[in-house]
């Protein structure tokens, strides 16, 4: 089976990091597959409604990075552990944020890749540590 860690390699690097060089929408739509579902504790979310989330993320946390850990291939399955770092500016999940705090926190995904693209991801993000963070 080839490295499928380099096919998912790039949704960290170029998507869900800020970057002047990539255009979030089409990069996505390349890594992701059109039936693609994000699961997270409480909901799942398609392939467009993530890429609309992560292009308000960058508008919102402009330093936004997202720093790989650990990657993990097993069959068709790469699990990743990253941390997420950023600063704010505006209304973060209800706190209210000017860009003065960051926030550094853990995250865990589960990709699924078939015919080298990301057909699904479970994911688990940190955001109760990171709410911590910038009200404190």
């Amino acid at each position: 089976m080839s490295n499928l860690k380099e096919i998912v390699r790039p949704f960290y690097t170029q998507c869900l990091t800020v970057n002047a060089s990539t255009n979030v929408a089409e990069t996505m739509g390349k890594i992701l597959a059109d039936n693609f579902q994000s699961f997270g504790s409480a909901d799942v979310k398609a392939k467009a409604q993530l890429i609309g989330q992560i292009q308000f993320f960058w508008k919102l946390v402009p330093d936004l990075k997202w720093d790989i850990q650990e990657m993990y291939q097993d069959g068709n399955t790469v699990v990743v552990r990253s941390l997420a770092t950023g600063t704010p500016n505006g209304d973060f999940m209800g706190v209210p944020t000017n860009g003065s705090k960051s926030f550094k926190i853990m995250t865990i995904d589960i990709h699924t890749v078939e015919n080298g693209q990301v057909v699904k991801v479970h994911h688990l993000e940190d955001w109760g540590t990171a709410m911590r963070q910038l009200q404190g």
